[in-house]
């Protein structure tokens, strides 16, 4: 019965019983009214009002848990669905919100994986170019500048020495950029050497003191999801450096017979209340491209955990 219907229903005994009563039973009301009739009067009152109270609140109780779950939704934890029984109007509302839900959901992981393949092949452009345009041009700078130290006199050698350091310093720090950009040792030689180079860049250019431990006999793993993990363990690793004023990071990186599981915890102030930022939210739509869970929280020593677990297909496991 919809609830439009249930309301009526009730409204329509309680004051067809108070009609009855005044025309077939011995009651009456008095002019001034007397005490008894005044209680019997004030008592089907209140019998009404809280019967009508409690229905709207037990029909109603539906509609305000879908005010929450519509005030809190995020298509970046999938898999939150409101309860559905019944067949009435009310349940079929909370059915065609979840099933808005799961719409908005493969829209949103169709869209990410698009945007995300867009990202990945201008950064690989990008490193690309850095790599072949701007590294030769230095490159040919720097011999250009050693040819002309050697030929230069003493009073200028050791300007030209010192611009000569200061264009190598600018070619490795390009070159930095361009792996960052995309990790060509990923392609290359794989996800444990690609995160072997990644924490030996930042423990040589942050001062962390990153300790590393790898699974040696890693499942064989997608593409795809090698460089979601390999740009998830990047992003932890660059809010400890940046914000979480950490001393040492932990990444470890183990599997099972149906998952594979990265871990990087670091000795930092933690998380708080601070809100996700851009680099949280995008590690979550990173791991949904694979369908991984991603667990963000506090370390089980202090500081911050990042915890992505990638299930794996049943051929590989």
């Amino acid at each position: 019965m919809s609830l439009f219907w249930r309301i009526f229903g009730l409204n329509a005994v309680v004051l067809g019983a108070a009609t009855a009563l005044l025309l077939w039973a011995p009651v009456t009301v008095s002019v001034p009214v007397v005490l008894t009739e005044a209680v019997v009067l004030i008592g089907g009152l209140v019998v009404m009002l809280v019967a009508n109270a409690a229905l709207l609140r037990i029909g109603l109780a539906p509609l305000d848990r879908l005010t929450q779950q519509m005030t809190t939704v995020d298509l970046l934890r999938q898999g939150h669905r409101l309860p559905v029984a019944g067949h009435g109007e009310v349940a079929q509302l909370l059915r065609t919100f979840n099933e808005m839900l799961d719409r908005l959901e493969t829209e949103r992981a169709t869209s990410t994986a698009r945007v995300l393949s867009a990202q990945e092949a201008e950064r690989r452009r990008i490193a690309q170019e850095l790599h072949d345009e701007v590294g030769q041009s230095m490159t040919a700078v720097l011999l250009e500048l050693k040819r002309a130290a050697d030929r230069a006199p003493d009073t200028l050698r050791a300007d030209l020495q010192h611009a000569q350091e200061t264009t190598r310093q600018s070619l490795d720090e390009v070159r930095r950029l361009a792996r960052r950009l995309r990790p060509g040792v990923l392609d290359d030689l794989g996800l444990v050497s690609a995160l072997t180079a990644l924490t030996t860049d930042y423990a040589t250019h942050t001062g962390l003191a990153v300790h590393r431990r790898c699974a040696p006999d890693l499942p064989a793993l997608g593409p795809e999801t090698e460089l979601v993990l390999y740009r998830v363990a990047q992003e932890a690793l660059t809010n400890a450096a940046r914000h979480a004023d950490a001393r040492n990071v932990e990444l470890t990186l183990r599997h099972s017979r149906t998952e594979v599981v990265l871990d990087v915890c670091d000795d930092g102030r933690g998380l708080g209340h601070a809100w996700e930022g851009a680099g949280i939210r995008g590690m979550r739509e990173r791991a949904l491209l694979i369908d991984a869970g991603l667990d963000i929280g506090a370390g089980p020593t202090g500081g911050a955990r990042v915890r992505l677990t990638v299930p794996l297909p049943r051929d590989a496991a």
